[in-house]
């Protein structure tokens, strides 16, 4: 049986997080018993966190990571890294927001002799026409730099054999924002077996999202300048 690690970040989502943790934790049923749900909390200014608490009491597979970074980035940075070393052969990474189906997670996890990383492909997005250009941007300029092609480089619904993660995951430094963009780059770089599938993008259901659009031009204008930087140590 596959040891899977589902892993997500999560900030100021008391109205989201308990609907979206209980809907994906069904998905350990019928994977090693080793198998865990694990949400990355620190920096939650609400009640996030004690919801957590509560609903791990009685669901034994879901861990809580409280000692990381607030942001989004190196929160998924530490959830990786803590999957490897807890002996994941699988990690499968979403949001805590409720944009994602876990219906749709078994389309992927049946891919997953085939395929070292199978990513999703939101064809049609909900939250907003700013966002969809974002990433057809983002889209752009890794092929650009890279030389690669991907439809989706930063869905936050992705299953990953978690040796192909390690072989990457020690170029990011602990603070980095937008792993998710390189991890999928590397992917096609050095052309592990990848597959994009469509999957459905829901519009947030409650909370406010933390990323507003100053931000986001910001960590962009910064990340032309990280993609110079790994395009160096790339061969």
């Amino acid at each position: 049986m596959d040891t899977l690690y589902i892993v997500m970040p999560a900030y100021n989502e008391e109205a989201n997080i308990l609907g979206v943790i209980d809907s994906w934790y069904g998905i350990l049923e019928g994977k090693s018993p080793e198998s865990r749900l694990v949400v990355a909390d620190a920096g939650s200014q609400d009640a996030t966190h004690n919801i957590l608490l509560r609903f791990q009491k009685t669901h034994p597979q879901l861990e809580i990571l409280e000692k990381t970074d607030r942001q989004h980035g190196p929160k998924v940075i530490a959830l990786y890294d803590y999957a490897i070393k807890n002996g994941a052969d699988y990690i499968f990474q979403t949001d805590s927001d409720g944009q994602t189906n876990p219906k749709e997670f078994s389309a992927f996890w049946e891919e997953r002799r085939d395929f070292d990383g199978v990513f999703g492909n939101r064809t049609e997005r909900g939250d907003g026409k700013f966002r969809s250009f974002t990433e057809k941007v983002v889209c752009f300029l890794l092929r650009l730099y890279f030389k690669v092609k991907v439809p989706d480089a930063n869905a936050p619904f992705r299953l990953m054999k978690a040796s192909v993660v390690e072989k990457y995951l020690s170029r990011f430094d602990k603070d980095y924002n937008l792993p998710n963009i390189m991890m999928t780059t590397f992917f096609s770089y050095y052309k592990e077996r990848t597959l994009f599938k469509e999957i459905s993008f829901k519009p947030r259901r409650a909370g406010k999202n933390s990323v507003n659009i100053p931000r986001i031009i910001k960590i962009g204008f910064k990340a032309l300048g990280d993609f110079r930087r790994f395009k160096k140590g790339m061969k």
